[in-house]
């Protein structure tokens, strides 16, 4: 339909909206029960249904009322013209008000007539798809400055002044989502399915006019006006219909633009003649709101345009959906058994969408069982949302959770998508779609569930809630929370108030809160979950808290906790943790020693601890034991000095004292031989023929050469040993004291004698060796040199070394030292300070060659 004659509708309209509402329906019985407001869009054959926003007065129901005005029909010349038209339309709305399905125009109001008017009321309606196309078409004319040419034509450049009245008020700039689209022709196909396969009946006028768009966005089928009833045993059969005539006024005939072809041409028409319809209805949308055919009301015009119309439907396919244009093509055919049936169509691609599934299920919710309801909110519809565009939330979805909000069966999983609406939404959305509704909720007695719902998402709620609000409605409802039987929603408001502390005021923290959250922890003590949560509120609230009241009333709660959960464990030493950190609480030494630790301390071997929370625990343990310890040294210190200083330092006088030191019993290190081997001359040959045989010879003072230096002479060292002995006698040691007073020393008569660890307890010798240091020039008489058994020596004990007086061994053979060295073991005491032994017997060697020299 051209533009010109779509907005000289609007123009009307917008004439009548200028006028009393009330005006336009007086006299008909509508208004008794309907508040009619102001006209919002048109729809109809030739756009005469105008319609006005209203409210039902027994609930206040929000809805819509069609009117139409008699004297419109008046301007038809021909007798009985209003008549006709007014039957026809009574007649569309009984229609209606047999077919009930959720893609047909919902009726709540029966037509009312009086003399002047016809009047019925429906489900709330936005705008019909004409007048939203009108729109869309306007724009495009204006942004190109042109204007279609009547008949069809090829638009022709002239002013626009003169080729568009100014937009109606009510047209609103609507542009459509591709998902609006999508599941505006899938309506539009389910509607006609279940027209033709449960009504048994063609439409004949599916048209931009016949379609309305409601409040929500559904797409909505009405104009039932020219419906013919088909042969129920052959529903692939045509039907006779009348063609359209210049000679019948055109209200009282189907939209000529829209009309399939073989009406025209046969006057007959099948199921498939409503999919050519559709077919042009979709063409026009994707056309910027102009139909392929726009005969003007002209039968001529028509046939001449349909000539061209295969051509005009393949230019506009690339502007459709790809998944879309194989079916759209097919529908705009001219052959009708290329077209594809209502059943049939529904199937394709482009309709397979989970979001239009959701959308889908929604629209048919309140036909389906508490069961089915909560399960789609719950799952289904929370899945889907993130799919659906935001326009689509409010304008489809939010309207349907909004009416199920009062029904108390699904009230808990309505809450679930609404917290999402909650999350997402700005404040401003918020304040003008929400906020109204919300207040219901929180008023109004709710189940379990749905409580612990609310109460968990209270910090969203909070965050987009004006403050006042927050005072009067939302911390009423939490408080009152605490006060409930079941345990679920107790923990909840816990919860919610370690969610919501910031918007609490710390009277209320004080007198309110804390009291009932130690309530609920006593109430369930051994409940790990509430246990957990009543910490997590703990440690939030307890910033806004008095001191006295943390030390008084937290710290006690912290010492009953008794489960060995690790998340526990650990709130509970992050709580403590934050006490002593935070000097404010002024947690006291006496407090963390005696109230604290003892409670920590347990859990450093409980084996539910993974290592990060034990190295966490141990390393709040040494601060606080750290902490302990520096006030306690200090405290000590500063009772120490607080003493008389001649008391004070008697004490250290007394214990340093040398007359009151008592040494210990000087020990001689203890030798003891762990191998004996036997000794003979030709062993001793061998050795002081080897490597170390010039220390043997030189030493004991004969050449490597000589006969004698096969042998060890040890007479002179030892008169009693025989060299076939196998037996080594044990020398008898004495030790040169380093001082008069060193430890073991006896004074004035020499060399103590000690015995062997090998040597009997009986038996003691006496030995004429001296293993002081030896004196420059001093020799023995005889020359005879020291042997020192072949033995392994491990030296224990301790022997002091106080002077510069160190004690030599004087052997008669270094070889048999020093082949022996690594089998001789010192110990890590004062001998093994300073020179090894061996060093020391070298160095009193070297003293002693060099006295003889």
């Amino acid at each position: 339909m051209p533009a010109g004659t779509m907005f000289a509708k609007f123009k009307s309209t917008n004439v009548a909206a200028s006028t009393s509402m009330q005006n336009v329906a007086e006299g008909n019985p509508i208004t008794q029960y309907f508040d009619i407001g102001k006209p919002v869009a048109c729809a109809g054959p030739e756009l005469v249904w105008r319609i006005h926003d209203a409210y039902r007065k027994s609930d206040n129901k929000e809805c819509s009322v069609f009117i139409f005005e008699k004297k419109i029909a008046e301007k038809l010349h021909k007798p009985r013209r209003k008549e006709t038209i007014t039957e026809l339309l009574k007649s569309s709305v009984k229609t209606l008000e047999r077919f009930r399905h959720p893609r047909i125009l919902q009726i709540y109001h029966t037509v009312e007539e009086s003399a002047d008017t016809l009047a019925f009321a429906a489900e709330p309606i936005f705008a019909s798809l004409s007048n939203v196309l009108a729109f869309h078409e306007s724009k495009t004319y204006e942004n190109a400055n042109v204007a279609p040419a009547a008949g069809g034509g090829t638009p022709q450049a002239q002013p626009i002044a003169n080729a568009q009245p100014q937009r109606p008020a009510h047209a609103k700039e609507y542009n459509f989502l591709d998902m609006e689209l999508k599941y505006g022709f899938l309506q539009l196909t389910e509607a006609l399915a279940y027209l033709h396969y449960s009504g048994h009946v063609i439409h004949r006028n599916v048209c931009p006019s016949s379609i309305l768009i409601t409040k929500r966005g559904i797409w909505k089928l009405a104009g039932m006006e020219y419906v013919e009833r088909m042969n129920e045993t052959d529903l692939n059969s045509s039907i006779p219909c009348p063609p359209w005539s210049n000679r019948v006024s055109k209200m009282a005939q189907p939209n000529l633009d829209f009309m399939a072809p073989e009406v025209q041409s046969t006057s007959k028409c099948s199921l498939l003649s409503d999919m050519f319809s559709l077919g042009m209805v979709i063409c026009a949308v994707f056309n910027n709101g102009r139909p392929l055919i726009q005969a003007s009301n002209s039968t001529s015009n028509y046939a001449k345009q349909l000539e061209t119309l295969d051509e005009h439907v393949h230019k506009l396919m690339p502007r459709l959906p790809i998944a879309l244009q194989e079916a759209t093509s097919r529908m705009a055919s001219r052959d009708a058994t290329a077209r594809p049936t209502a059943q049939l169509l529904q199937l394709i691609k482009y309709f397979i969408d989970p979001a239009i599934s959701a959308l889908k299920f929604l629209d048919v919710v309140n036909m389906k069982d508490t069961q089915q309801k909560s399960q789609f909110y719950k799952t289904t519809l929370i899945e889907a949302m993130p799919l659906i565009p935001r326009k689509l939330w409010w304008q489809n979805i939010w309207p349907m959770l909004k009416s199920e909000i009062n029904n108390n069966e699904v009230l808990a999983a309505v809450l679930q998508p609404v917290m999402l609406f909650v999350q997402e939404a700005t404040h401003t959305e918020y304040d003008a779609l929400m906020s109204a509704t919300m207040k219901v909720v929180y008023n109004t007695p709710k189940s379990i569930q749905a409580s612990v719902t609310i109460l968990e998402n209270l910090h969203l709620i909070i965050e987009k809630t004006k403050p006042e609000d927050v005072t009067t409605d939302i911390m009423p409802m939490l408080f009152f929370s605490f006060d409930g039987s079941t345990i679920q929603v107790q923990s909840a408001a816990v919860v919610a108030v370690a969610n919501v502390f910031d918007s609490i005021d710390e009277l209320s923290i004080r007198r309110m809160v804390l009291p009932k959250v130690k309530l609920v922890f006593e109430k369930n003590i051994t409940d790990p979950k509430i246990v957990q949560n009543v910490l997590m509120c703990i440690e939030r609230v307890m910033d806004r808290m008095e001191r006295a009241q943390v030390m008084d009333e937290v710290l006690p709660l912290l010492a009953n906790v008794r489960i060995p959960d690790p998340d526990i464990i650990m709130r509970t030493v992050r709580i403590y943790h934050k006490l002593f950190v935070d000097k404010s609480y002024g947690l006291s030494v006496e407090t963390m020693a005696t109230n604290v630790l003892p409670l920590l301390i347990p859990h450093t071997v409980n084996p539910a601890l993974n290592f990060d929370q034990y190295c966490y625990l141990l390393e709040v343990l040494q601060q606080m034991l750290e902490a302990i310890d520096r006030q306690q040294r200090n405290k000590l210190k500063l009772d120490n000095l607080s003493m008389a200083s001649p008391e004070r330092h008697r004490t250290l006088r007394h214990q340093f004292s040398t007359d009151n030191m008592n040494a210990p019993p000087f020990n001689i290190p203890n030798l003891r031989i762990d191998q004996r081997k036997t000794s003979s001359a030709e062993d001793m040959a061998r050795k002081n023929s080897g490597g170390s045989g010039m220390l043997g010879g030189w030493w004991f003072g004969c050449s490597p050469s000589s006969p004698d230096s096969n042998f060890l002479r040890v007479g002179n060292v030892f008169p009693n040993r025989r060299l076939s002995d196998n037996t080594l006698m044990t020398p008898k040691i004495r030790i040169a004291p380093s001082c008069a007073s060193s430890p073991g020393g006896t004074p004035g008569s020499g060399l103590p004698t000690r015995r062997h660890s090998s040597i009997g307890p009986q038996e003691r010798r006496g030995s004429t060796i001296n293993l002081s240091p030896p004196t420059y020039g001093a020799r023995g008489s005889s020359g005879s040199s020291l042997s020192v058994p072949s033995t392994s020596v491990y030296v224990g004990g301790s022997m002091p070394n106080t002077s510069s007086s160190v004690p030599f061994l004087l052997s008669s053979s270094m070889q048999s030292i020093r082949s022996r060295r690594t089998s001789t073991v010192l110990s890590s005491g004062p001998l093994g300070s300073g020179s090894g032994i061996l060093q020391q017997l070298g160095s009193g060697m070297y003293q002693l060659f060099s006295g003889r020299n």
